[in-house]
């Protein structure tokens, strides 16, 4: 029961393997990762990834299928990029929203006099409009953290959250 699973990379898209680093080139970037995994063979050869393993067992054919989905998205990610939507929700105090480098500072959560702050992963481009927070990238693992390391930073303790709703929340990945 040995798996094999291919990727073929789109037009305008370059993969390279060099060790066992995948470096994926595109019309927005560049994405590299570490493909190195204990009995799985990823190779690269033309416009085809193969990853394939020889092994039975249960964990080592599902990291083919994991490395398989980071390629994909490398690949998608250097054609089209990565756009993160969340949204500012608030009932008791009017949230206010800083960009500051690559932090986001949340004044007035819950009407706290100390601003939290959140921050925002290196190669993630955040915009602050309104009621909304806009994150763009090309590596979708950062533009995720990114988004997760704001909802973390609003995250409600010792109080009720079905009446404490503030926050600042994931609407749409895209």
């Amino acid at each position: 029961m040995s798996a094999i699973r291919k990727v073929t990379i789109p037009a305008g898209v370059k993969a390279q393997l060099e060790g066992s680093l995948l470096r994926v080139t595109g019309p927005k970037g560049q994405v590299s990762r570490n493909m190195r995994f204990p009995q799985v063979v990823v190779t690269c050869e033309g416009n085809e990834v193969t990853i394939s393993t020889e092994s039975k067992r249960k964990e080592i054919n599902a990291m083919v299928g994991t490395l398989e989905a980071h390629t994909k998205n490398m690949c998608r990610g250097v054609s089209e990029g990565f756009e993160y939507h969340m949204k500012v929700v608030y009932s008791h105090f009017p949230i206010q929203l800083k960009l500051q480098g690559n932090r986001l500072e949340i004044a007035n959560f819950l009407g706290e006099k100390k601003a939290r702050s959140a921050r925002i992963e290196a190669g993630v481009v955040a915009k602050v409009a309104n009621d909304e927070v806009v994150l763009t990238g090309i590596d979708r693992e950062l533009v995720g953290n990114s988004a997760a390391n704001i909802e973390h930073a609003t995250h409600i303790r010792d109080r009720d959250p079905r009446v404490f709703q503030d926050g600042i929340y994931i609407v749409q990945r895209g």
